[in-house]
Formats: structure tokens, C-alpha cells, sequence
């Protein structure tokens, strides 16, 4: 079951702020906060892994599907040639 990712919100107003206040300059305080959201959007969270999981068992489980159909044919088609 694929649910809605959720959104992790980051405040880069607020985080600008309290890095100025802690005294970096502006060009430091927005470099930091750059890098921090451009980390933040390559976080993976639990939804995607939910998601993944989700995508591999239904691929196995068709192909575990197909191999039972393949396998079917090739013992029918030995039943056929051998009795």
C-alpha cells in the first residue's frame, strides 16, 4: 500500500536568524542554510523505504510467478516427449 509522503519543513528564515544571532555573517549564515536544505532534500525517509518494499514484493512476487509458469511448461513439455 503506497501512502503520501509526508513533508519535513525547514524554517531557513528562522535557521538564518539564529545563525546571524550566533555570529555568522550573512554570507556564512546563508551558506550553511543552503547546504542544510540542499541535505534535506536528498533525505530518504521511512515512506520511501515503505514504498520500495512495497515495489519489490509485488516484483517478486510476479516473477516468482512467471519461474512457476516457465517451470510448468518446460514438465509438461517433457511429459509430453518422454511418455
Amino acid at each position: 500500500m503506497l501512502r503520501p509522503m509526508s513533508t519535513v519543513t525547514f524554517d531557513t528564515l528562522e535557521a538564518l536568524r539564529r545563525l546571524r544571532e550566533a555570529g555568522f555573517d550573512e554570507k556564512q549564515a546563508e551558506t550553511v542554510v543552503r547546504v542544510l536544505s540542499d541535505a534535506q532534500d536528498s533525505l530518504v525517509t521511512r515512506e520511501h523505504f515503505d514504498a520500495k518494499i512495497e515495489i519489490l514484493r509485488i516484483e517478486n512476487a510476479h516473477t516468482r510467478w512467471m519461474l512457476g509458469a516457465v517451470l510448468a511448461v518446460a514438465v509438461a513439455n517433457f511429459a509430453k516427449q518422454f511418455f
